[in-house]
This record gives C-alpha cells, sequence and structure tokens, in this order.
C-alpha cells in the first residue's frame, strides 16, 4: 500500500513574493545546481521529465544551462506539496523558455520547473525538480 501516496485534493498557491525574495531562492537553488547537491525526478511518477529529457536530448550540461539561466521573472507562484506527508513543504513553479534540439530541428519550448528545496539532517540545502517538461497548461508570470 506504501506505493499509493495521498494526494491534497487542491494545493494552495501562493503569490505574494517580491522580486528579492524569488532572487534570493534563485540564489540557493543555482548554488545547490552548481555544487551537484539537486536532482530531476525520474521515477515512474515522472514520466513526462524523462520523455522531455529523452525527446531533447538534454545532458548534463544543457540541464544546467537551463536551470542556472532562471531569472525572478521566470517565477509563476508556488504551491503547497501536493503529497499530504509533505505538506509544510513550498515548491515554487518556474516557466522558462529555452532553444532546444528536438531531432535536429531547433524549437523555442516553454519549460515547466518545479522546485522543492529541502534541508538534508546535516542542515545542507538539496533541490528536488520535480517537474521539469514542456509547459502543457496555461500559466501567468508574477513579475511580468
Amino acid at each position: 500500500m506504501s506505493h499509493l501516496r495521498s494526494k491534497k485534493q487542491n494545493p494552495q498557491k501562493f503569490f505574494n513574493f517580491t522580486p528579492d525574495v524569488i532572487k534570493e531562492y534563485l540564489y540557493k537553488f543555482r548554488k545547490c545546481v552548481l555544487d551537484g547537491r539537486y536532482s530531476i525526478s525520474q521515477n515512474e511518477n515522472r514520466q513526462e521529465n524523462i520523455g522531455f529529457i529523452e525527446d531533447y536530448k538534454i545532458d548534463t550540461k544543457k540541464e544546467h544551462e537551463i536551470l542556472l539561466g532562471l531569472q525572478f521573472d521566470d517565477f509563476c507562484y508556488a504551491v503547497e506539496n501536493d503529497n499530504v506527508d509533505f505538506a509544510h513543504e513550498v515548491l515554487y513553479i518556474f516557466c522558462k523558455q529555452h532553444e532546444l534540439d528536438f531531432w535536429g530541428t531547433l524549437e523555442t519550448v516553454d519549460i515547466y520547473i518545479k522546485v522543492n528545496m529541502i534541508e538534508t539532517r546535516r542542515g545542507d540545502i538539496f533541490s528536488v525538480v520535480v517537474s521539469f517538461h514542456k509547459r502543457n497548461f496555461e500559466i501567468t508570470y508574477l513579475f511580468r
């Protein structure tokens, strides 16, 4: 039964951020990426991430380019973790436009990026990129 994760019906969205708060968040996130303290979820629940990475042949170098290129105005909103066990966590949603190679054709793609930054038992910060795929619904940017 443990494979069934309980989901909250409507996780709350948060919009009450200033550009400086998001810039500080991105500073910490970039440090995680540069220090190798991050992962992109690629488990059975994240087929969309896996397909996106494979379709656009995204290697570590391209991954870094996209993630390190996030700017405060790519921020959309934050949301409560919809996994009840982690409801105290807040995930930050970004949408980044990036030119990617789709089997030899260059495409400008809106990449939906959902980040969970967590503190480890040792007090380090680790980032989990929960979503990393083509945007598949309308989104609004908070600072544009």
